[in-house]
């Protein structure tokens, strides 16, 4: 594998990244020698020769065994000479089997000083992997210590062959820019950056007209934005994206569901018109997502949003990244290996010479170590500004407080958060978040307070209505007979209250409101501005009609509580989420501990101060984002055998393993979990060593494999 330079150090742990050449995944000197088992030239079936131009192709077979990551040479016979093109699917024949593959390039000759089998067949001419994705997705494989076939499953969508056979509609690519963009910038450019910014809401931030000047100009700024709370964040990014076409490039923005996309949707249609920009979600279906990732493909759409899958979206010439809410574990991506839309897109906008956005109401400890490395700038409004725009937050749980409300020690909903409700009613609805979904997701013994465990698998019981028998959460089995293994009682009570609990109580509290809860099983997007008490869980909260009038942020304790090292992080981003919906100046009632820092980080609506505090301690103690850690999970005898194949860099220390909790008992293998974490300069180092133990043992054929997570969103 070559290298075309490094550069990749100065974003924050991108470790100076090996890069492949031009034509996508770097070639492996000698590859093809099971290719090139079952080939001969010319020979038995007598027609097929060589292409006379260019003989030789270099495909990625889709093979997931670490061992067998390299491309590998083939023959092109001269019947599929004009159709074998760069990035198309192709059919080849791999250890006796047809497999699937991709040709990354066609080259003169090859390496291999064997026989070379030719080209099954070509299943598409259709160029769907492009250099800059493949040259992407090899570098998201080394970084993640992951291969590169896993890498291209995310980038490609499969094949919908109808869709491809569709004709392309006339006109070639839609024109840069929009209405926005008519006319191009005045001479002296400062009276129209002006009026830009005024017209996405940039003007709110000192240096939002400056940031919407480069993109314009063609350059590439970074900025790590917190925006100003409500509903000015789809238009600001519509906004953004205007000024990266109106510089002559593409854009593309990630936002973390379906509902997010359609706000970014609605607001860049209404920014650039009908028809310039595609939205890409699970929702559409295979073939209509095929559909409009292939007029992105193709260059008929130069600006793109979508959920994480959207990351790899083809954009032509890219000029700028959006990624909203970075810290939304909804971004995680649940198959190997494993990659975070905040890197990837890191990586794009590095490799490409793109402007970066990273945004959120509040900012994760990854964002601000970007801000503090230097690669990006803080986008953020003054002081001043913020006050004007938050809500004014009060917090209840300190000891004088309980005083003065003794129903409250345990009431879940204290005379505070009551009285604030019930004035904010009468002029229109208020937004409840509760931590926990369903009626009753814990019970015990209502006597000796015993946690309430199912007989089978001695999984968590719970209720699902107030009628309902206990039931286990994990295997689903009804416990009608149950009673307490300490005491015997057989009768219980509520440890955790979830969402749809906390509507009928609050439905008693305030009879005659209207109570609409939105969670799991139904999802409001909007809601009118009549009075209505509004309950939800966090990342479900529907916006209003000129914003809620009050906001009740129930059971504190249940986020800060969490065994998880970003507790406090993550408790502070959905709070702010929730906060961010109710007017400006409007009381929001938090249910937590007043001296906490993240309480008071939201009380300040301050997160920057909170992410850069808790930046510096991770440092001391050498977590995450500050170190670069890589969890291995599997049997102990398997997660023994790969730490002894591995050359872990130096400095590299192993924590643990650990038992990793079962579903239910007596469910599968012992599996247990090791963390190894490193100083972030060898971040790089890591991943290459864990990559070669994989390889060492698939080579051998390991009965088990080891899953490896680097930089997993969970240590804990």
């Amino acid at each position: 594998m070559t290298k075309d330079g490094g550069g990749a150090d100065l974003i924050p742990g991108l470790d100076d990244l090996p890069r492949a050449p031009a034509g996508g995944a770097g070639r492996a000197s000698g590859a093809g020698g099971k290719a090139g088992a079952g080939g001969r030239r010319g020979a038995k079936k007598g027609a097929r020769r060589p292409a006379d131009d260019l003989p030789v192709a270099r495909v990625a077979v889709d093979m997931s065994l670490p061992h067998l990551d390299r491309p590998f040479d083939y023959l092109v016979p001269a019947e599929l000479a004009a159709k074998a093109v760069a990035g198309c699917r192709v059919r080849v024949r791999f250890a006796g089997q047809l497999v699937d593959g991709f040709l990354l390039e066609r080259v003169a000759e090859s390496d291999h000083e064997g026989r070379l089998a030719y080209l099954e067949r070509v299943t598409s001419s259709e160029p769907v992997l492009t250099p800059e994705i493949a040259a992407l997705a090899r570098e998201v494989a080394v970084r993640y210590a992951g291969t590169f076939a896993d890498v291209v499953r995310l980038a490609v969508p499969p094949r919908h062959a109808r869709v491809e056979a569709e004709p392309v509609p006339e006109g070639g690519p839609v024109p840069e820019g929009g209405p926005a963009a008519e006319g191009g910038p005045a001479p002296g450019g400062e009276p129209e950056e002006a009026d830009a910014a005024e017209a996405g809401g940039w003007a709110e931030y000192p240096a939002g007209a400056s940031f919407l000047g480069a993109l314009e100009a063609g350059r590439a700024p970074r900025a790590v934005w917190t925006a100003l709370p409500g509903d000015g964040w789809a238009p600001a990014i519509a906004r953004a994206v205007a000024a990266a076409l109106a510089g002559g490039r593409g854009a593309l923005v990630v936002v973390a569901d379906g509902r997010d996309v359609a706000r970014v949707d609605a607001a860049l249609a209404a920014e650039l018109g009908e028809g310039r920009h595609v939205a890409l979600t699970a929702e559409l279906g295979p073939a209509e997502r095929y559909r409009r990732w292939l007029s992105v493909l193709r260059g008929r759409a130069r600006a793109v949003v979508g959920t994480r899958a959207a990351m790899f979206a083809p954009v032509a010439d890219l000029g700028l990244v959006v990624l909203w809410d970075d810290g939304d574990d909804v971004h995680a991506e649940p198959h190997a290996p494993y990659p975070h839309p905040r890197e990837v897109l890191a990586l794009r906008a590095h490799r490409t010479g793109a402007g970066a956005l990273i945004g959120g109401f509040t900012r994760t400890t990854d964002a601000t170590r970007l801000v503090e490395s230097g690669w990006a700038h803080a986008l953020a409004a003054d002081r001043a500004r913020v006050r004007e725009a938050m809500p004014r937050v009060r917090y209840v749980g300190e000891d004088a407080q309980l005083a003065r409300d003794a129903a409250a020690r345990t009431a879940r909903l204290p005379n505070v958060a009551f009285e604030v409700a019930r004035g904010a009613l009468a002029e229109g609805p208020v937004l409840v978040q509760v931590p926990r979904r369903g009626y009753v997701p814990g019970i015990a013994c209502g006597r000796c307070r015993s946690p309430a465990r199912c007989t089978a698998c001695q999984g968590p019981l719970a209720l699902s209505s107030s009628h309902a028998a206990p039931y286990c959460r994990w295997c689903g089995r009804i416990a009608g007979d149950w009673h307490c293994p300490e005491c015997g009682f057989f009768q219980v009570r509520a440890v955790v209250v979830g969402a749809k609990r906390t509507a009928e109580e609050l439905g008693r509290a305030f009879p005659g409101v209207p109570v609409r809860t939105s969670g799991r099983e139904a999802v409001l997007d909007r809601v009118g501005p009549e009075r209505a008490l509004v309950v939800s869980t966090p990342g479900a909260e529907p916006s209003a009609e000129g914003g809620y009038r009050a906001g009740l942020l129930l059971d504190g304790w249940v986020l800060l509580g969490r065994p998880d090292l970003r507790a406090g992080e993550e408790a502070l981003r959905r709070w702010m989420n929730a906060a961010s919906l109710v007017r400006a100046g409007a009381p929001v009632v938090v249910a937590a501990e007043g001296s906490l820092p993240p309480v008071q980080a939201l009380v300040r609506w301050d997160p920057v101060t909170y992410a850069e505090r808790e930046l510096a301690e991770r440092r001391e103690v050498g977590f995450p984002p500050a170190a670069r850690m890589a969890s291995l999970t599997a049997s102990p005898a398997a997660i023994r055998e790969l730490l002894a194949d591995a050359r872990l860099p130096d400095g590299a220390e192993v924590l643990g393993p650990v038992p990793v909790p079962q579903a239910g008992a007596g469910d599968g293998p012992e599996r247990e979990r090791a963390l190894v974490r490193v100083p972030s300069a060898a971040g790089q180092a890591l991943a290459r060593a864990l990559k070669e133990a994989q390889g060492v043992r698939s080579a051998r054929k390991a009965a088990e494999t080891v899953r490896v997570q680097v930089d997993p969103l969970e240590l804990i």
